[in-house]
């Protein structure tokens, strides 16, 4: 298989900036047309959460398909992926903060996440997530050295409690939540090899 080469790479992050924009689009359509059930609000958070879910496992899945595809330069996605991760769960704690609290009631988000402990999972990914993507710039990677990729392994803990925090808020049986966490198997037996050095 030939190597892609950087324009290629480059039509790749437009196909990706769409591919994670769209949905947005799709959920404002949605919502105008009231394709939604009966609670919205609902809706939208977990859409919004699966989108952070699916960005975060495409995250991780770019290292080892960059290794065993021989395509080194898919590695150059990676951050974009993870933007659009952070900048999905994001939506996902607004959609919370403002459509299940509302706004009057921000002061209550401390309370359920004392109450409610898949909340603070919840909080504690999106914090980890701030910390990456604030850090994901070269900068900031010459400036931590070393440190840089001990702070972005922190990125496993983050699929781990992601889909914990998934599993959790569902309130009904349902197979998606438990795809999901196989999934994120999948992206951490890749890097057996990784976790076993480490130990």
């Amino acid at each position: 298989m030939r190597r892609l080469n950087v324009k290629q790479i480059g039509w790749l992050k437009v196909l990706l900036h769409l591919s994670a924009s769209l949905p947005l689009l799709w959920v404002m359509v949605s919502i105008n047309q009231g394709w939604f059930s009966a609670d919205p609000a609902r809706d939208i958070q977990h859409f919004t959460g699966r989108m952070a879910l699916k960005l975060l496992l495409a995250t991780l899945a770019v290292t080892p398909l960059a290794r065993y595809s021989k395509q080194p330069l898919l590695i150059r996605v990676r951050r974009l992926l993870g933007l659009w991760c952070f900048a999905w769960a994001s939506l996902h704690l607004i959609s919370y903060a403002l459509l299940e609290l509302g706004i009057n009631n921000l002061r209550l988000l401390g309370e359920e996440l004392v109450f409610r402990p898949y909340l603070t999972l919840g909080i504690i990914c999106w914090f980890i997530l701030l910390m990456l993507t604030l850090t994901s710039f070269q900068g900031a990677q010459k400036k931590l050295g070393k440190r840089w990729q001990t702070l972005h392994n922190t990125l496993y803990l983050v699929i781990i409690l992601a889909t914990i925090h998934y599993i959790w808020s569902v309130k009904i049986l349902s197979p998606q939540p438990f795809i999901y966490a196989t999934l994120a198997l999948v992206m951490l037996a890749w890097r057996w090899k990784k976790f076993r050095n480490w130990w």
